[in-house]
Parts: structure tokens; sequence; C-alpha cells
């Protein structure tokens, strides 16, 4: 231990925080919650006190330390900011207040950032299950040993922590901007390849066959015990090729033989036609089938499916301002018919979709760069905090 430092039970420095509020059936209260691994309280719902079944509510008080009973061995410690000021906490949030002249809060704050803290308080805490009722009691907590410099040490690191993280997250959200930056560029790669060049038009029903989704009666079960593919609109994710892998749900050939389900030919473009997801396309590589929430579109051979899926990507603004805004947004076979596409020859869709291809795959490589150095700066802070608490930084 550096010099001046001593091991100190927290009972020795803070002090429980009771404000304790009866609770009035037509008063409106804000109740806190706390997110797991360091991240925080945040107010979680608003409720008239009929609707809350405590009789008493604790009163937050801005700079007082809390913590959560349940969840405290997954890292759920905060120190109350001053937006949280007025809110309320059941007794499931303990609170204490610190003794300014022997702990700073922000230090403590820190110091329960460490997971090597969160494994050390998972062995004081009382429970049936780990997973739903593993508790952190006060008295445990109150007996927790922390080590403790000298105030002005404890401000030092305290500073030198904010700093740190200020820079850091300053960082990690620039990071983030250029991630969504990329993500934008990849999407709409269509746009910065296709030449200007005049190509014949056509109406996409003039160029395509389309078919509609099915969802066999879930009073029989076996219609959905077989391995065909039948896919949903979570099934559907943009993909970097836009060939679809494989459905989650699956259907037997029962479903087909009564006639219950729609079946597709391989290289079909399957669009999602109804719903927040509306718009969103990817290609069959082998034959397979849908819900009613997804609209099948077979190509002729003027129109390589690669081509026209990217080009459906492309419209996916007007195929949004075609849908009827209903409860949910939906765009039925004729309004897509009337969607039209540029067709030019199939060696100039061969190319545009090379370069399309190559374009996603150079994007998608700096994605992951960028993703890689955000996981080296998240690494970062956990090995300053246990040198900080070691008394080495």
């Amino acid at each position: 231990m550096k010099n001046g430092w001593k091991i100190v039970k927290l009972g020795k420095v803070l002090k429980p925080s009771e404000n304790w509020v009866s609770v009035v059936p037509t008063d409106s209260y804000k109740l806190l919650g706390m997110s797991l691994e360091g991240r925080g309280l945040f107010v979680r719902e608003e409720k008239l006190g009929s609707e809350v079944s405590a009789k008493y509510l604790n009163k937050v008080i801005p700079g007082e330390f809390m913590y959560s009973r349940l969840f405290a061995w997954k890292g759920a410690f905060d120190k109350a900011a001053k937006e949280f000021d007025g809110c309320f906490v059941s007794d499931e949030y303990p609170a204490f207040q610190p003794d300014k002249d022997k702990l700073d809060i922000d230090y403590l704050t820190y110091f329960f950032l460490q997971k090597s803290v969160w494994t050390a308080v998972e062995q004081f805490c009382i429970g049936v299950t780990k997973a739903s009722r593993n508790r952190f009691k006060e008295k445990f907590f109150l007996d927790f040993e922390i080590p403790l410099p000298p105030l002005s040490e404890q401000q030092r690191i305290a500073g030198r922590l904010a700093a740190l993280k200020g820079k850091m997250d300053a960082v990690r959200a620039l990071r983030g901007e250029q991630v969504r930056e990329v993500e934008r560029i990849a999407e709409n790669a269509f746009d910065f390849v296709i030449p200007n060049a005049e190509f014949e038009r056509r109406k996409i029903g003039e160029v395509s066959t389309f078919k509609t989704g099915k969802t066999p009666p879930t009073s029989h079960p076996h219609y959905f015990e077989g391995d065909l593919d039948w896919y949903c609109p979570s099934d559907i994710n943009n993909q970097k090729d836009c060939y679809l892998q494989g459905s989650s749900k699956k259907i037997s050939q029962d479903a087909l033989d009564d006639n219950k389900a729609t079946w597709y030919e391989s290289e079909t473009i399957l669009l999602i036609s109804i719903g927040g997801t509306i718009g969103k396309v990817g290609i069959l590589k082998e034959p397979a089938s849908s819900n009613q929430q997804i609209t099948g579109i077979k190509f002729n051979e003027s129109v390589l499916p690669e081509y026209g899926c990217y080009w459906l990507k492309k419209s996916k603004a007007e195929i949004i301002n075609r849908a009827a805004q209903a409860t949910l947004p939906i765009i039925n076979q004729k309004k897509i018919a009337e969607i039209e596409i540029a067709i030019p020859p199939l060696s100039e869709q061969r190319r545009i979709v090379a370069e399309i291809q190559a374009f996603q795959t150079k994007m998608a490589q700096l994605k992951a760069a960028q993703a890689g150095q955000l996981a080296g700066l998240e690494g970062l802070f956990p090995a300053v905090l246990e040198k900080a608490f070691r008394g080495e930084w």
C-alpha cells in the first residue's frame, strides 16, 4: 500500500441517507433505475402514487452514493447527479452521504467502476439464486473495505480520471459518428457507382412477377415442423452482398402441399412490404417461403438479381413514400410495380454490381478497423482504474 494510504471500511466514511416520504395516491413520482456495468442511474418511469406498490419512497439528494442491492454484483453503483434531484427510489436502492472531510464521492464512484470490485462484492451477496435474488445487504456494503489515500490525493485521482473519461467519451462519440457515416455511404453505394448515362427505364411490374407470402395456420403445428426456409422481416437485414443466409423459422412440405404457404424460386428478391422495416430487401440463394409481410419479386432475364436488389435498396425512400400510412406502413404489389428501374445492358449491370460490392467491401474493412480502435479504447480505462487505485497513477 502506498505511503499515506489506508484500508478503510465504508461505514467509517459513509452514513445512510434516508429521506423517506409517504406515497400520496394523487402525486406523481419520477422513479429511478440503475443500469449494469457502471452505466449508472436513469429515470425509469413516472407514476402516480396510486400506481406505486410501496407505501414509502426515498427522495434522492444530489451527491449521494447509491447502489442496487439486487444488481450490485453486476456493477450497479453510482453517484446521484444534479439532474436526479427530486426523483425517488425504492428501498432496493440504498443511499449514503459521505463524510466530506474524509471521502471524495467521485473517488468512490470511480472505485466502484472496477470489475474486480464487482467480483469481490459478489462474495457478500445473499439470495436464493444469483440471477434473481443475489442481494448486497447494507451491512455488507458498510463493512466493505476500500483503499483510501488522503483527501487531496483522492481528489487528484478523481480529477484525472474525469479528464481521461471525458476525452475517451469524445473519441467514442467521434468514432461512433464515423461508423454511422461509413454505414450511410455503404448503404447508398448505388448512387456513387451508377453512371449518369441515360438507360432504358421501365416500370418494375413490366420486367418482373410478384408473389406475396403467407402464414400457415398455427392451429396445425405440423406445418412448422419441417426444414424449409420460411422468412420473416427479422431475417432480412440488408446483407452486404444482398443474398440471404437462411431463415430463423422453418415450415414443412405439408404447408406447401396444402397451399398454406407461398413458394419462391431461387434468385427471387424478398421485399419487406409491411411494417417498420418496410423497404429492406434480400435475394434467395435457394427456393424458400415467407410470411405475408414480404413480397417476392422475380425479375426476368433483362435484370440481374443483384442489380435489381441494389436498385430496390436505392429506391427505399420511394417505397416508403408510396406506402399507405395506416397503423403500419404497407405497400401493395400494384404500387411496387409502378416504381421505375433503369435497365442498362447486362454487361453494364455486372460492372455496376461488381463496383458496388468492391466499394462495400472497402467500407466494411474501414468499419472493422474503426471498431477495433474503439475496442482498444474501451480496454484502456479499466486498466487505468486498476493502476489508479493501487496508487500507481
